[in-house]
C-alpha cells in the first residue's frame, strides 16, 4: 500500500510540473521542488526527533547525485511529452536493471587478453533477455505516435534516461534503508541535492518572470514529491524478505496507470491503440523482469540492496 500510494504521488507530481510550466522552467522547477522538500522535510525530522546528520555521506551524496540527475531528466520529458509516455518511460528501471545483467553476461563471454578462462562465464538467460526486447519495443510503439511531433525525440532520450538513473536510485535507497537510515534523512539529502542541481541549472536557462498565480504548482511539485519520495523509501524500507520487495517493486507500475488516468482526464491526451500495447509491454516486461533476474541472479540488485 505504501507502493501504491507512492505511485499516486509521483503522477499528482507530474500533473503540477503540467501547470507549472505554464510560467516556469523544468531547472526552476526542480530547484524548488528541492528547496520545498527540504523545509517539509526538516520540520518532519524536527518533529519526530530525526537528527540530519548522517553516518554514510558518501552514500547519501552518491544516491542524491544519481537521484537528481533522474529527477531533471523525468521534469524535462513531463513538460514536453504526454504525461502518460513521460511516466511510462521512467518506469522502464527494472527493465533497465535487466539490461545491465544481460550486457555482464555478454561481455564476460567476450575474449579478454590475461583471462584464463578457469572460471565458468555466467549463464546466458534467454527469457530475460526477451524481456528486455520486449520493454524497448514497448517504448518504441509508446513514442511512434509522438514522431512526428517536434521536441518529442530528445524529450523520449530524457524520459529514457530518468527511467535508466532512476534504476540506480532505487537499489541505493534500499541500501541507505538496510543500514539503518530513517526515510525522512534520505530523502532530505536528496532534495538538498536537487536544489543545487536546479539552481547551477537555472543559471544557463535564466529566471522567469514570478506568477503568484503558477506559484501554488511549484508548491504542490514540492509537497507530492516529498510524500511520494517518502512513501516509497518506507515501502522498500518495510519490505524485508525476498517476496516483499518483489511485491514492493511490482506494484510501482501503478503509477503509469494512475499517469494515463491523469494525463486523458486532465490534458486531453489521446493514446492510440499501438500506444495501449507499448504500455502493456514496459508494465508486463518490467513485471517479468523483477521476478526473472531474481531467479536468474541470487543477488540481484532489487534483493541484495
Amino acid at each position: 500500500m505504501w507502493m501504491i500510494l507512492s505511485s499516486l504521488f509521483f503522477a499528482a507530481m507530474g500533473v503540477c510540473i503540467k501547470y507549472a510550466a505554464v510560467a516556469y522552467t523544468p531547472a526552476e522547477m526542480v530547484f524548488w521542488r528541492g528547496i520545498i522538500g527540504m523545509v517539509l522535510l526538516a520540520l518532519l525530522a524536527r518533529q519526530r526527533g530525526i537528527a540530519l546528520r548522517t553516518r554514510f555521506p558518501r552514500m547519501h551524496a552518491s544516491r542524491s547525485l544519481i537521484g537528481g540527475l533522474s529527477l531533471g531528466s523525468w521534469f524535462f520529458a513531463i513538460v514536453h511529452m504526454p504525461l502518460a509516455t513521460a511516466v511510462t518511460l521512467n518506469y522502464m528501471s527494472s527493465v533497465w536493471i535487466a539490461a545491465f545483467l544481460v550486457g555482464g553476461a555478454l561481455l564476460a563471454w567476450v575474449p579478454v587478453p590475461g583471462r584464463d578462462g578457469s572460471e565458468p562465464a555466467p549463464p546466458f538467460h534467454l527469457p530475460l533477455v526477451l524481456t528486455v526486447l520486449a520493454g524497448f519495443a514497448g517504448v518504441v510503439m509508446i513514442l511512434k505516435p509522438s514522431a512526428g511531433e517536434a521536441g518529442y525525440g530528445f524529450a523520449g532520450i530524457m524520459g529514457l534516461l530518468s527511467g535508466m538513473l532512476g534504476a540506480l536510485a532505487y537499489m541505493q535507497v534500499i541500501a541507505l534503508s538496510r543500514v539503518g537510515e530513517p526515510e525522512v534523512r534520505v530523502v532530505f539529502y536528496y532534495a538538498l541535492a536537487s536544489a543545487i542541481m536546479g539552481a547551477v541549472w537555472v543559471l544557463f536557462t535564466g529566471i522567469s518572470p514570478w506568477s503568484w498565480d503558477h506559484a501554488i504548482w511549484l508548491l504542490l511539485v514540492g509537497v507530492t514529491a516529498a510524500l511520494a519520495q517518502l512513501t516509497l523509501t518506507r515501502a522498500y524500507g518495510e519490505a524485508t524478505t525476498q517476496a516483499a520487495t518483489l511485491v514492493v517493486a511490482n506494484l510501482q507500475y501503478s503509477g503509469i496507470l494512475f499517469g494515463a488516468l491523469f494525463g486523458v482526464v486532465l490534458f486531453g491526451e489521446r493514446i492510440d491503440l499501438l500506444g495501449w500495447i507499448g504500455i502493456a509491454l514496459v508494465i508486463g516486461s518490467g513485471i517479468a523482469a523483477t521476478i526473472l533476474r531474481q531467479r536468474a541472479v541470487p543477488k540481484a540488485p532489487a534483493e541484495e540492496h
